[in-house]
């Protein structure tokens, strides 16, 4: 266990000016984004918005839905997602996709800047999507028109089958028409009035997102969009027995397309979007996925939309779908709803995953698995990394799992057993967790009273 706080107590400058000449997708200078105006070295994101539209013709609004969809305007300390991508824009750099570089040739910012700089990012973010309406042949009456750049959009943010492509330009258009109340890093506040938009969908009118004959035959109410045949195992080895809940660190479109990226080497069963709870799945439920390492034969992968530092992502509609995927599962494979057997990323042997991390609400996610909106017991905050969950009252009892860090658990009942020291405190007092099928030191329950307020004696 690391050293954690006490029970009881609480817990970039933009770049300097845009390059004067900016490539298009073929290298050469576009004549319509010759002379971009330069951004100034402020901390403004609503300024790096405004200045990177006007320097590339790209709708301001739509920039900021796109980054929105993407990160939530959250630039994550320059830190990549799931995909390699970086940056409120989400400028990506893997095997397959290189949006990071194409922003660096198109800004002549430098990739460390676009990684960590938000105005930078912004403007690269922009000088791509401009590109794209190059390619796509977007004269400037179409660049006017929020509808035409649906393809734009879609090219930009999926890189892996037309279905996955068109789930993010929906999703982009989406946050126009709902609109934008936001703060960015730092707190700024960043607004989209709503708007109805209607989009011109183009080569992707057509595009089957996943629904009717290519629905999911393992469960229906999923769209089914496949991953590449070489990121997961054909067959199982074993019984399945678990339920693994991840975090994408990343967006729901994005890591449908990631799993059809050649060069990902990763997989999971089912994504779940982060606005409505909409679920796609991209393996057979009969097939190993490769999400959770040690696990893979055993379980199945449920990936999140979102990001483990911010809990803005876990929706109410989020957490209602998937609890409901995992109630079929567990009914399908006689799973017990417990939290041995619905673990997350981080509780798998071998793994050194954090999702879905502290922001995940466990003891509510469990009471929507049971069907029992509220659950037995009463909720309480956690501290410490890797506490132990142990059979009887005592620390000499089995282990029957763990808190990889700060979380909620229910605490059903408590009572005195075997004495606790740690990290100067001293305590007796055991709460048994019915999620979990036994007992943690109250030491670790992170309240002022050693003994529980309200909580009944087992």
């Amino acid at each position: 266990m690391s050293s954690p706080l006490p029970a009881g107590r609480a817990r970039t400058a933009l770049c300097a000016a845009v390059a004067a000449a900016v490539l298009a997708l073929t290298g050469q200078p576009s004549p319509a984004a010759a002379a971009p105006a330069p951004h100034a070295p402020d901390d403004s994101v609503n300024r790096a918005f405004e200045r990177a539209a006007v320097a590339y013709d790209v709708p301001r609004d739509l920039l900021v839905a796109v980054g929105y969809g993407e990160t939530r305007l959250d630039g994550h300390d320059g830190l990549p997602s799931q995909d390699n991508g970086y940056g409120m824009m989400h400028l990506v750099s893997n095997p397959e996709r290189h949006t990071l570089e194409q922003a660096a040739r198109l800004t002549g910012e430098s990739v460390a800047d676009l990684k960590r700089d938000t105005g930078a990012n912004i403007h690269g973010g922009a000088a791509v999507l401009r590109a794209l309406a190059d390619a796509a042949g977007l004269d400037a009456a179409d660049r006017d028109r929020l509808g035409a750049w649906y393809p734009v959009a879609a090219r930009y943010g999926a890189s892996g089958s037309d279905a996955a492509a068109r789930l993010y330009a929906d999703a982009v258009y989406d946050v126009l028409g709902d609109g934008v109340r936001a703060r960015a890093d730092g707190g700024e506040q960043v607004t989209v009035t709503p708007r109805e938009v209607r989009p011109q969908r183009g080569e992707y009118a057509g595009t089957d997102t996943g629904t009717g004959a290519s629905a999911s035959a393992d469960y229906p109410p999923a769209l089914w969009n496949p991953a590449y045949s070489g990121n997961y195992t054909a067959g199982r080895n074993s019984a399945i027995t678990t339920v693994v809940v991840h975090v994408t660190q990343g967006s729901y479109a994005g890591s449908i397309s990631w799993f059809q990226n050649p060069s990902a080497q990763v997989s999971a069963h089912y994504v779940v979007r982060s606005s409505d709870g909409q679920i796609t799945q991209s393996v057979r439920e009969g097939d190993t996925a490769w999400h959770a390492r040690s696990a893979n034969p055993y379980s199945v992968g449920v990936e999140h939309e979102g990001y483990v530092s911010d809990p803005a992502w876990f929706t109410d509609a989020m957490y209602r779908s998937s609890a409901a995927l995992t109630r079929h599962l567990t009914d399908r494979y006689g799973i017990p709803r417990d939290r041995a057997h619905i673990v997350g990323h981080s509780e798998v042997p071998g793994n050194d995953h954090t999702d879905p991390g502290p922001h995940w609400d466990w003891a509510y996610y469990m009471s929507l698995v049971r069907g029992d909106d509220g659950g037995t017991g009463t909720p309480f905050p956690t501290w410490g990394t890797d506490v132990s969950v142990r059979q009887q009252p005592s620390t000499d009892s089995a282990r029957v799992a763990s808190l990889p860090g700060p979380t909620s658990v229910r605490v059903a009942c408590q009572v005195h057993g075997g004495l606790v020291e740690y990290d100067g405190y001293s305590n007796d007092a055991w709460s048994y967790l019915p999620d979990y099928g036994g007992y943690v030191s109250n030491i670790f329950i992170d309240v002022d009273d050693a003994w529980l307020p309200g909580v009944p004696t087992c």
